[in-house]
């Protein structure tokens, strides 16, 4: 035999903490088993009657803790099979099978640690959100530029300037001030690659930081940054209770009344009231309150593996039997980020000049179109202009003395009313222009196109491979945009120049429920709120939408839907399950007892294994299924979006 080492010792000790942790969290089996030992110890010296009766005694007791939970739960409104377990108890004890009655308060007992433990390992996707919320945050103090005091995270603000410690969660939403950083994305997006980001780059709270101190400059107070959206997701998740989970709290009655008259009529058959005991103690089915809530739970968990947060069990149920998907255009089937297509440069002009001198003023634009043509300027290798003043009115445009050149840039009525020889320009389905004048002149526009996402087609292609067939697209553009989009993605249904209301309207008025409708932006969060399962593309931090969601994409991939309606098929497939499988054991195992074969004792053992057996059948929502692994592995999840900004349909 070898020799122990330090490393076994070591595991050892951590094995006997484990075990002591364990038989502390769930007293009641340990203190079942030290009395059922006891009185065994008692029995074999002799004292017999001394040992019945302790044995009686505490399982009375624990009889009558039930019966008071029993009637609290009655008051409460909710009827279970409290009634079982208590009349099995007694009906043992009153017949002299009391070793059969402590076996089944150990099986109440082991049932509800197997339960808790069960939910634990389920929730540990879920659980690994919460326990990484920062709780503090070192702030510069402002007289001393190198200096810093330890604060609430509740006390930040935004403008305030942060130091993040290596291996430190970035406690509130920022922008990176210095120097590069190397982050860990996993806990809030799924991305298992640390990203690179630089200064000047938005960095989103919950992210872990690598070796590297580094400083930011908050955006965002604690109650409104992505991580903590986040955790309060996740906390409502974690307290859910599905509706089949409620269904499963009916069936217990009519299977109380079912196992008192098989066990009645036993007992008035054989004449025999120890049949009457030993049909109850396989009729405590554990497995009917527990299986499905630890299905419901690791559903959620192995969503939230996948980048997706779901807030309740229900969610997963009504996402099983979706019929019809409704999509947002911008930023949910399209990228939300428009590309620069062509620069139609009036007489006179330059072409990249022109770019230039648009790119140098859009610099001072929080416009989503301004971004592009920033970014098509960069990757063109324009040099950027020195500006001296710049104005911008929201959603018209921006008006910049750049290089000693007044630019205006924006829509056509906002540039027309500022220059001379202003015309429109033709554009093609799907294109959008933005228009510019130099010095009071008409120079030109700019021509963008907001294309498909990379892998919207295979997504519908997924979704109707599921079966459902009805897909829909809402969008606010003109009707030649929207048809070019839906013809370039083969969808047939669609509506163009929705507002809110009308979006809401439409997904209201659809017959072929349950609706998913899927969106991005401030101006979905009315119609995610009134489809039966709102799902929100969360990656870009539109608030709006995500609180207004039943599902909350966190990695900005719209594969992510039809995961989630996987995991949620899957799901409701293992839940109920587990729970006809407990019920047709138990019903089975009561049959064979009513005629004798099996004595109190064996049956209180046999229930125990079931109630195990379930439970574990219930833990496999918990890991993704076959279709969820080919699509992990063949995935490359895309780093999530530096701006946060929430893009409009």
């Amino acid at each position: 035999m070898p020799p122990r080492t330090a490393d076994d010792a070591s595991a050892a000790r951590g094995t006997g903490r484990r075990v002591l942790s364990l038989a502390r969290r769930y007293w009641v089996v340990t203190l079942t088993l030290g009395v059922g030992i006891a009185c065994a110890v008692l029995y074999l010296a002799g004292s017999r009657t001394v040992a019945l009766w302790a044995a009686a005694l505490y399982a009375l007791a624990n009889a009558v803790g039930y019966t008071v939970r029993m009637i609290r739960s009655v008051i409460g409104g909710r009827v279970g099979v409290d009634l079982l377990a208590i009349v099995a108890i007694a009906a043992t004890v009153l017949v002299g099978e009391v070793a059969a009655a402590l076996v089944v308060v150990l099986m109440l007992a082991g049932g509800e640690a197997l339960e808790d433990y069960a939910n634990r390992r389920a929730r540990r996707e879920l659980d690994a959100l919460l326990q990484r919320e920062p709780r503090t945050a070192h702030r510069f103090v402002a007289a001393r530029a190198d200096e810093v005091d330890d604060v609430p995270i509740a006390d930040v603000a935004p403008g305030d300037a942060l130091l993040v410690r290596p291996a430190e969660v970035v406690p509130v939403d920022g922008v990176l001030l210095g120097p590069s950083a190397s982050l860990d994305l996993s806990s809030i997006t799924g991305e298992s690659i640390p990203v690179e980001r630089g200064p000047g780059d938005a960095l989103l709270s919950g992210s872990v930081n690598g070796a590297t101190a580094i400083r930011l400059r908050a955006t965002a107070s604690a109650v409104d940054s992505q991580y903590q959206q986040i955790v309060g997701l996740v906390a409502q998740a974690a307290r859910s209770k599905a509706r089949v989970v409620r269904l499963a709290d009916r069936v217990a009655v009519p299977f109380t009344v079912f196992s008192l008259a098989l066990a009645g009529l036993a007992w008035f058959v054989s004449g025999d009231p120890v049949r009457f005991a030993q049909v109850l103690v396989l009729a405590t089915p554990c497995p009917l309150l527990i299986a499905a809530p630890v299905a419901f739970i690791g559903g959620m968990g192995c969503a939230a593996h996948r980048g997706v947060i779901v807030r309740t069990g229900t969610v997963l149920e009504t996402l099983a039997s979706a019929r019809t998907v409704v999509f947002d255009k911008t930023g949910t089937l399209t990228t939300g980020r428009p590309v620069l297509r062509e620069v139609r440069a009036a007489p006179g002009h330059d072409p990249d000049r022109l770019l230039a001198l648009t790119a140098s003023a859009e610099r001072y634009s929080s416009h989503v179109l301004a971004e592009s043509v920033v970014r098509a300027a960069e990757e063109r290798s324009l040099p950027l202009l020195r500006v001296s003043t710049a104005e911008e009115r929201a959603a018209s445009g921006v008006t910049a003395d750049v290089d000693r050149h007044r630019v205006v840039v924006g829509t056509f009525p906002f540039v027309s009313a500022r220059s001379v020889g202003a015309e429109r320009t033709l554009i093609g389905p799907g294109e959008l222009a933005v228009y510019v004048a130099v010095d009071g002149a008409f120079a030109g526009s700019l021509i963008e196109r907001d294309p498909p996402r990379a892998d919207t087609a295979s997504t519908l292609r997924e979704l109707r491979a599921l079966g459902i067939e009805n897909v829909e697209m809402l969008t606010g553009d003109a009707p030649e945009t929207a048809a070019s989009i839906a013809r370039e993605l083969g969808i047939t249904r669609f509506t163009a120049e929705c507002l809110p209301a009308d979006k809401v309207e439409h997904v209201g008025s659809l017959q072929q429920r349950p609706v998913v409708m899927v969106g991005d932006g401030v101006n979905d969060a009315p119609v995610l709120a009134r489809a039966d399962v709102g799902v929100a593309m969360g990656a870009r931090g539109a608030t709006a939408a995500s609180e207004s969601a039943d599902v909350v994409l966190l990695v900005d991939d719209i594969a992510g839907v039809v995961d989630v309606i996987r995991i949620g098929r899957r799901t409701l497939r293992i839940a109920l399950q587990s729970v006809w499988l407990g019920i047709g054991v138990s019903v089975a195992l009561m049959i064979v007892a009513a005629f004798g074969v099996i004595p109190a004792i064996v049956g209180a053992l046999l229930q125990e294994l079931v109630d195990a057996v379930t439970i574990l059948a219930s833990l496999r929502a918990a890991r993704p299924g076959r279709a969820e692994r080919r699509s992990s592995s063949s995935d490359q999840s895309p780093s999530p979006a530096a701006s946060t900004a929430p893009q409009d349909g």
